[in-house]
């Protein structure tokens, strides 16, 4: 299993009866699990189920969902009025017409406002049982293309987030076999030091400047962080394969990466060291930012 993104955009367009409708949904990254809703007016039952469906569907992130709806483009229907036709019939035969004037045709009777209505249909599409049947089953191909491309984003993200690891680990085994943690190169320098601070005009005792070296080493020691640093990575790898909903947990390594990273770069002592821990907190830096979109 791999892991997923929290950005995905899925789209799921449909025909009913009189209608056009297409179910629209775009997610990006979030703290939680929040989908918004926007239906048309008369569907909001429609819109609260699809959100159902929707939050079981998915763990994290923030989501907005949208149902576009139209009516489909089709041919008006002609009706005649027959009441208002029968009607008019029934005036112009009650006439007595004058020799010169010849009786309404029928084409005249037609072309009367109200005897012929054009039907477009106004019915309403909260009370189209087929339409909200339709709508419904559609969220579930919605979902699936959502999670899909989630997916897909996923793999790629995946990827980022393993270069990253291996630059952490790569930064850790140099700052592991830098030669300035070593007691003999921690006495060189000191001594170098203190040579410069009396100018030549003494001496320090070489078993205590052996024993100040040691000292400076031990507090300086970088091996807890090193060994946790290589644990979080190890962990992070594992995450990474076991796939699923691991962003949290992926989220807190990060937290942890930085935290060893500050210790190292305080313990530092030497310009070295120092250079290593300032390129592992950039690295856990990008880490961390896209650990954020994982869900």
């Amino acid at each position: 299993m791999s892991i997923a993104s929290m950005t995905g955009f899925a789209r799921e367009a449909g025909v009913t009866g009189a209608y056009q409708w297409a179910w629209e949904i775009k997610t990006v990254n979030g703290r939680g699990l929040e989908i918004r809703v926007r239906t048309p007016s008369g569907l909001d039952a429609v819109g609260e189920d699809a959100r159902g469906q929707i939050l079981k569907a998915l763990t994290r992130g923030q989501g907005q969902l949208t149902l576009a709806l139209s009516r489909a483009s089709s041919t008006p229907k002609l009706r005649v009025n027959q009441d208002v036709l029968h009607s008019l019939l029934a005036a112009v035969g009650s006439l007595s017409l004058p020799p010169n004037v010849q009786p309404a045709s029928l084409d005249g009777l037609l072309a009367v406002r109200g005897v012929v209505e054009l039907d477009e249909g106004t019915s309403d599409p909260s009370q189209d049982e087929a339409l909200a049947v339709d709508l419904k089953n559609a969220v579930g191909s919605l979902i699936e293309q959502l999670k899909a491309a989630r997916r897909t984003e996923g793999q790629a993200l995946s990827g980022v987030l393993g270069q990253h690891l291996d630059t952490i680990a790569r930064l850790v085994d140099e700052a592991d076999a830098s030669p300035a943690r070593r007691p003999e190169a921690i006495r060189a320098r000191l001594e170098a030091q203190i040579e410069q601070l009396l100018e030549g005009k003494g001496a320090l005792d070489p078993a205590r400047l052996h024993q100040e070296a040691v000292l400076i080493a031990a507090r300086a020691d970088i091996r807890e962080e090193l060994d946790r640093l290589r644990a979080h990575v190890d962990a992070a790898r594992g995450l990474l394969q076991e796939g699923g909903s691991v962003g949290r947990r992926l989220d807190f390594l990060a937290q942890e990466f930085g935290r060893e990273a500050n210790t190292l770069c305080a313990k530092a002592n030497d310009v070295s060291l120092s250079r290593i821990g300032l390129d592992l907190k950039a690295v856990i830096e990008q880490f961390r930012e896209q650990v954020q979109n994982v869900e």
